[in-house]
């Protein structure tokens, strides 16, 4: 992809991940491409605070990466005897207690769970490769715009691990159960084409169209006013849990806050 805004001052600059913010779209970028942006424990905590440093005006945020791919997924030196410097390794966090175990995993998970904050749409723009940790990023995401040589893959299951980063839901969501189990237990490759007919991505591109088309979809996006964009997303996340009278419920509910703030009458 190309190269941001020199323009753009950057709000967070570390392990591998740079936020920048141009009023009300943010951009999260993935910094890392001589290892083609594979991640870390230290990469997951500067995205959990990219997403905590955002600024009340953002209402949407683009995750992207640098180089020739989105993200090849979980730097293999976690499977090290001796880890990363300063971390934990993989192999001793197993030898902990189970709390520990189960905390830690959480703490990687706020990585991937802010980006679908009722408040934000989130747009992954994904080109190249988006294997494992960089499928389940690409998935954190509400929309998915994809260059024409992506290759998706969850190669979890094939390490004896699984997918843990939130991918789980969404994918199931998006593709069906079937589908994903196929996809996850496999861990064979998801390409452009299949990508968009199975759901996974939104769009497809040459990869020289991939930041125009996120421009294009992102200038859309900031079209309608916001509090409209923030009560449909809401009632869209909440739709599949809902029965059909309980979403019938939220939909009036929604639509009344809509109409007294647009004649002047919300609290």
């Amino acid at each position: 992809m190309a190269s941001l805004d020199p323009d753009l001052v950057a709000v967070l600059d570390k392990d591998g991940v740079r936020l920048t913010v141009d009023d009300s779209i943010a951009t999260v970028t993935l910094a890392n491409p001589t290892k083609r942006n594979a991640q870390s424990p230290a990469l997951w905590r500067a995205l959990a605070e990219a997403g905590r440093s955002l600024p009340g005006s953002v209402r949407v945020v683009v995750l992207r990466g640098e180089g020739k791919s989105f993200s090849a997924g979980l730097d293999r030196q976690a499977f090290t005897p001796e880890g990363f410097e300063g971390e934990p390794s993989f192999i001793d966090l197993a030898r902990g207690g189970d709390d520990a175990l189960d905390s830690t995993i959480a703490e990687y998970q706020e990585a991937f769970t802010w980006w679908r904050r009722s408040d934000l749409v989130s747009i992954a723009a994904v080109q190249g490769h988006a294997i494992g940790a960089g499928f389940q990023l690409a998935l954190a995401c509400d929309l998915r715009v994809v260059a024409d040589d992506v290759q998706f893959a969850m190669r979890e299951t094939s390490l004896g691990l699984v997918p843990d980063l939130t991918g789980t839901h969404p994918l199931v969501n998006l593709v069906g159960y079937a589908r994903a189990l196929e996809i996850c237990a496999t861990g064979r490759f998801v390409h452009a084409d299949e990508a968009e007919r199975i759901g996974l991505a939104n769009l497809v591109v040459p990869g020289a169209d991939l930041d125009a088309s996120v421009r294009d979809l992102t200038a859309a996006l900031l079209a309608a006013p916001r509090d409209a964009t923030i009560e449909t997303k809401a009632l869209l996340q909440g739709a599949t849990a809902r029965s059909y009278e309980d979403q019938r419920v939220a939909e009036r509910a929604a639509q009344a806050r809509r109409l007294r703030d647009l004649a002047g009458l919300d609290d």
